[in-house]
Parts: C-alpha cells; structure tokens; sequence
C-alpha cells in the first residue's frame, strides 16, 4: 500500500493540500480536485474542526470518489496519527521529524512523509527507511537547495510544499531540479476562491496544473 501511494503521488505530480473549518466546504473542495483530476489529497490538521471534517470527507470519498486517497497532514504527535488512521487517513504527513510519530507508522506499516529542512533531517529520515520527504518550507529553501543536495541523496524522493505556485517557470525550475511531485495549497485552492465557494474555478485551475507538470515533465 505504502508503494501504491507514492506512486499515486509521483504520478500525479503535486499534492493539493487545505484545511477549511467548514465541513462542507472542505468536502465540496475534495470534490472540485477530483473532478480536475486529482486522486490523493492532503488534508492539514489546523483547526479543532480538522479531523470531523476529516472523517467526513473520507466517507464522501469512499461513497462517491474512486481512487481517493486522503493523507492527514500537520501531524506533531502520534495520538493524532492514530486517531487520523482510525478515521480512514491512508497516510500522514508532519512538518518536521516527529519521533513518536515515526515510531508509531514504522510499526503500524502506514506511509509517514516528514517535513525536513536540512540535509541532516533527510538523512534522519533515510536512517529510518523513509523514502519521501517533504522539503518545507520550500518558499526558503528554493529549486537551487533541491539542486545542491540531489546528487547526496539519490534513492530518495522530494516533494516541496510552501513557494510552489501553479505557473510554468516555477513548476519547471523545481522539477527541473529533480523533485518528484510538489504540494500545493493556497496557491491552488485560494481563500477567495473558497470564500465564494467557486468550486468551479479549483476544477479549473487543477485540470491547468495537471496539464502543464504533464507537459514540463514531457519536455525534460
């Protein structure tokens, strides 16, 4: 399972990630991505509504969205994991190592994608068997740092999250440095956007993005 979901990842090029404190919200958003295309999702655990909206949307997505699959993300503590799991999340992600959550994945066989920074946070992470990591923030970090480590870490995969914008020079400088998918969330799912409830524009503009990774990927 843990291989079917980086594959679903790499494939598809970039993981929306949100979080809206409105339940119906938060799942019409799922629906608008999946319509564009979209077949994983990363929804961030910012709020006391999280992980109810989260529960919802996993049901929406089992009853109505084939192929879905929902990582929790923002994940500091294994308690959270473990509630994330038992309402259906297919995999989480952290901002950063978190020991106990490491721990608890590692024995439970669930896919753990950790935010890290440095080249010791990766190597903490390929220590622990970790495949993917997410290189955060990415808005600091920038292509030039994928760049700079991509030849020190060649049997691992780089998703950056933060600073990654759905415009063609940006998205081709980053995979062009050798990242394997990007996440993606105000960027992508606007708070104007969800302010209006425009579920047709996040449709929109994740067919655009699907379509040009596809072609800067073609053209590499």
């Amino acid at each position: 399972m843990n291989n079917k979901i980086i594959s679903a990842v790499i494939s598809q090029g970039i993981l929306p990630l949100y979080f809206h404190k409105e339940e119906e919200v938060s799942v019409q958003v799922l629906h608008a991505l999946y319509e564009g295309g979209i077949r994983i999702v990363e929804y961030t655990n910012r709020g006391p509504e999280a992980l109810r909206n989260f529960e919802k949307m996993k049901r929406a997505a089992v009853a109505g969205m084939p192929e879905m699959m929902l990582a929790l993300g923002t994940v500091m503590d294994a308690p959270t994991a473990r509630t994330a799991v038992n309402i259906g999340a297919d995999f989480i992600i952290s901002p950063g190592f978190v020991e106990d959550v490491e721990k608890y994945t590692r024995e439970n066989h669930i896919l753990w994608i950790p935010g890290c920074m440095t080249p010791t946070d990766i190597i903490r992470a390929r220590t622990a068997a970790i495949r993917m990591v997410k290189l955060f923030p990415g808005n600091l970090l920038g292509p030039d740092f994928m760049r700079a480590i991509r030849d020190l870490f060649p049997d691992m995969l780089f998703m950056p999250t933060g600073g990654v914008v759905p415009q063609k020079e940006n998205l081709s400088d980053w995979f062009s440095a050798g990242v394997s998918a990007v996440g993606m969330g105000s960027t992508l799912i606007s708070k104007a956007i969800t302010e209006k409830k425009d579920y047709s524009a996040i449709t929109k503009v994740t067919r655009e993005v699907m379509a040009l990774i596809k072609e800067i990927r073609a053209t590499d």
